[in-house]
């Protein structure tokens, strides 16, 4: 663990924020994985990565803001239903529905 440089740590390591991050984003592909076994769709490989944005609350405190999820679905057995299922992953999933970020998720099937 390392606390990041821009909060005056050493950096180096992975941080809490950096655990948060994987947390959310973990949850989010866990989600689409058991929806799509369930939903018969098949597909070679999900790639998904996420950005979070901390900033102040209005007491002043750091919190963080934001999170930025993009999904990268690679052939899916049916495109539609891979992006309908994309979509709704990304309303069940139960830790990024616990926090009250703001949400942006980008999908893409190739």
């Amino acid at each position: 663990m390392a606390v990041p440089v821009e909060f005056d740590g050493t950096g180096g390591g992975v941080s809490p924020e950096d655990l948060f991050a994987m947390s959310l984003i973990n949850c989010f592909a866990a989600t689409f994985k058991v929806i799509a076994k369930n939903s018969k769709l098949e597909f070679a490989d999900l790639h998904v990565k996420g950005r979070l944005y901390p900033g102040r609350n209005e007491k002043g405190m750091w919190v963080m803001k934001k999170i930025d999820i993009d999904a990268t679905i690679s052939q899916p057995s049916d495109s539609e239903k891979a992006k309908r299922l994309l979509e709704k992953a990304s309303g069940l999933c139960m830790i990024i529905n616990s926090t009250t970020l703001e949400k942006n998720f980008t999908y893409q099937v190739i």
